[in-house]
């Protein structure tokens, strides 16, 4: 797992459309149920859509669709790719 580094954003910051790489999560109660639904470090993804008053926030994932809340989203760092 790389570190956090000056490239690296939380994915609730990232824009509809804008494409990233996971590379690590900050430790949070939901931090397990995101690793099983695929938000694991290196795995590609990007914003799909943002519901109209900003959460929660459809990412694209391992092959699917997750609608994640914006607060568990802040949790989740990537690089933009």
């Amino acid at each position: 797992m790389s570190e956090v580094g000056a490239k690296s954003i939380r994915l609730s910051e990232l824009q509809k459309g804008q494409k990233a790489v996971i590379n690590n999560h900050e430790e949070s109660e939901f931090q397990i149920t995101l690793m099983e639904m695929g938000c694991v470090p290196g795995e590609p993804v990007w914003i799909e859509m943002i519901a109209p008053m900003g959460d929660p926030i459809a990412i694209q994932i391992a092959g699917y669709y997750l609608s994640i809340r914006r607060e568990d989203a802040k949790s989740i760092w990537v690089d933009i790719t």
